[in-house]
């Protein structure tokens, strides 16, 4: 039993590595088309479509980055109110807020799922030059959004069963001496 629990936890940290790649190459995507549309605008030529692809990448990186950033501590949390109470109470409040928070994420996924499929369906496409199937940048979001609610319900067990979350704690926003 051990030996699965091991596979799926490097399954698990493999997963949202792997999202926060692709988020750093939607950010990387970003810079280029950035970088492509000045040189199209300094020789007169026309890049259609370039802000709109940018705004893709955008989202897309925002949604896979949200997991990884989740348990890299990156995510903004009430660190004042969980330090000042009793370790029970840290708990009580931690698991709270992972049980909305996975609740929240994985009712996003439906109703984003739902609504990338209807895209699909009825071949619905942007309203911008470029004219892409809006369901394939909505599929990035969804896919980081799929990722973010496996973390978080990552987190949930992880919280009930060992008591503690699997947030890595960050010395940023803390008061050093």
């Amino acid at each position: 039993m051990m030996q699965y629990a091991k596979k799926i936890r490097h399954l698990l940290d493999r997963l949202y590595l792997v999202s926060g790649v692709a988020a750093a190459f939607c950010l990387i995507a970003i810079l280029f088309l950035i970088v492509v549309q000045m040189l199209a605008r300094w020789t007169g030529e026309m890049f259609p479509g370039a802000p709109n692809y940018a705004g893709y990448a955008m989202a897309a990186a925002s949604f896979l980055a949200f997991a990884n950033a989740l348990n890299h501590g990156a995510h903004i949390r009430v660190s004042i109110v969980l330090n000042a109470v009793s370790p029970f109470w840290n708990r009580i409040i931690n698991t709270a807020c992972f049980i909305v928070g996975t609740a929240v994420a994985w009712y996003f996924v439906y109703y984003a799922t739902r609504f990338t499929f209807w895209s699909w369906k009825f071949n619905e496409v942007s309203q911008g030059q470029d004219a892409i199937a809006l369901w394939i940048p909505q599929s990035a979001m969804v896919v980081g959004a799929i990722v973010l609610a496996i973390a978080l319900t990552d987190n949930l067990l992880h919280l009930l069963l060992r008591g503690e979350d699997r947030v890595i704690k960050s010395d940023l926003g803390t008061a050093s001496e």
